[in-house]
C-alpha cells in the first residue's frame, strides 16, 4: 500500500467567469470545489495511473467536512484527524476570455499540541502496513513540525520507503531523518535552507550532500529549465520537455507521483524519471491538477531526455537466456 501524507490540506474553491471585470460585480460564475494539497494531488495522481494509495491527513470545521465530500466524490481513499481549527481555504477566479487566473489563500489552521500527537500515533500505525510512505506539502504551524521528521524516523525503523516532498521551516528536520527519496523545487530549498543553486555545480553538490545524509535518491527540478537528480552518487541531467503551460500548479506533485509509481512497480531509475517528468509536464498543460491521463503520460516518456553527469552506471542484463 502507498500512504500519502498531508499536515496542511487545502480545500479550494474556482470560480470560472467568461470576463471578469475589475472594480465592478462579478456575478454567475461557474463554482468548482476541489480538494487539494500535496500529497492529496500524488494520490490522485496515482489514481489516474490506475494505484491505489490512501490518504492521511488533518479535517477541521465546515471546510473540513465539504474537503471530506469532496474526496468522496472523487473516490479517493482517505482518513482523517480532525482538528478544532478550519481546515485552510483558497479562491481561485479564473478570467477564461484570456485565460488568466489569481490565487487567494485563506491563513493555515493552528494545530494544537494533542492534534500533533494523535496524527504521529496514528501515523506509527499506518506505516506499519504500507509500503512506501509520501510525506509532500507544508506544515500548516509550528507544532505540526515535527510530524513529517517523526514519520520519516518510523519509515525507516520499519524499513518502509518513504519520500519527502517538503519546504518551510521543518525542511532541515526532514533532511536529518533520512528520507529515502527526496524531490525539491530550486526555489523550496534556496527560500528554506537559505542556499544558493544556481549554478549546475551547485545544484550537483547540494544533491551529493543529500546523499551524504542518507537520502539515496533526490530530485530538484526547476519549473521549464533542467533537472538534476541523484540515484545514489550517480548523477543526472532531466532535460524537460517544451509545452506551452496553463497554469503549473501541481506539477511538481505529479512528477513526485512518477517517482512513487516507478519505486511500487520496481521501474528503472530511467524509466521513473522520464515517466515523472512527462507528468509534470502534461500537468501544467491544464487548469485539473495532477489528472494526467496514463496513456499520455506514457507516451510522452518516451520523448524525455535523461543524461548521466559524469560516471556513468553499468547496466547488467539478467534476463534469463
Amino acid at each position: 500500500m502507498i500512504l500519502t501524507v498531508t499536515i496542511n490540506p487545502l480545500l479550494e474553491r474556482r470560480y470560472f467567469y467568461k470576463q471578469v471585470l475589475f472594480a465592478r460585480e462579478n456575478r454567475d460564475a461557474k463554482v468548482n470545489l476541489t480538494a487539494g494539497g500535496k500529497g492529496i494531488n500524488v494520490s490522485r495522481q496515482l489514481q489516474h495511473l490506475d494505484t491505489e494509495s490512501l490518504i492521511f491527513t488533518f479535517t477541521g470545521g465546515t471546510n473540513g467536512k465539504i474537503f471530506a465530500d469532496v474526496l468522496r466524490d472523487e473516490k479517493l481513499k482517505f482518513t482523517t484527524i480532525k482538528t478544532k481549527g478550519e481546515t485552510r481555504d483558497a479562491v481561485l477566479v479564473i478570467d477564461e476570455s484570456i485565460k488568466k487566473y489569481t490565487y487567494c489563500f485563506g491563513e493555515n489552521p493552528a494545530i494544537t499540541q494533542s492534534e500533533s500527537d494523535e496524527f504521529k500515533d496514528k501515523l506509527d500505525k499506518m506505516i506499519k502496513n504500507c509500503e512506501i510512505v509520501v510525506f509532500s506539502g507544508s506544515s500548516p504551524s509550528p507544532l505540526a513540525d515535527d510530524i513529517f521528521p517523526f514519520g520519516i524516523k518510523k519509515a525507516n525503523e520499519y524499513d518502509k520507503i518513504s519520500v519527502c516532498d517538503t519546504y518551510g521551516a521543518h525542511l532541515k528536520d526532514c533532511i536529518n531523518a533520512m528520507p529515502t527519496v527526496m524531490h525539491n523545487n530550486v526555489e523550496e530549498i534556496e527560500t528554506s535552507l537559505g542556499l544558493n543553486l544556481k549554478s549546475k555545480e551547485e545544484k550537483i553538490a547540494f544533491l551529493d550532500e543529500l546523499y551524504s545524509r542518507g537520502v539515496k535518491q533526490s530530485f530538484l527540478t526547476n519549473g521549464k529549465q533542467t533537472a538534476f537528480a541523484n540515484n545514489f552518487d550517480y548523477h543526472f541531467e532531466i532535460d524537460p520537455f517544451k509545452v506551452d503551460a496553463v497554469d503549473s500548479t501541481g506539477s511538481g506533485d505529479a512528477f513526485t507521483a512518477g517517482i512513487v509509481y516507478g519505486w511500487f512497480y520496481n521501474l528503472s531509475f530511467e524509466q521513473s524519471v522520464k515517466l515523472a517528468a512527462s507528468l509534470g509536464a502534461l500537468n501544467s498543460l491544464s487548469l485539473c491538477v495532477c489528472s494526467v491521463a496514463k496513456i499520455d503520460a506514457f507516451e510522452l516518456a518516451e520523448k524525455i531526455s535523461c543524461n548521466p553527469v559524469g560516471k556513468k552506471m553499468k547496466i547488467v542484463d539478467v534476463t534469463p537466456q
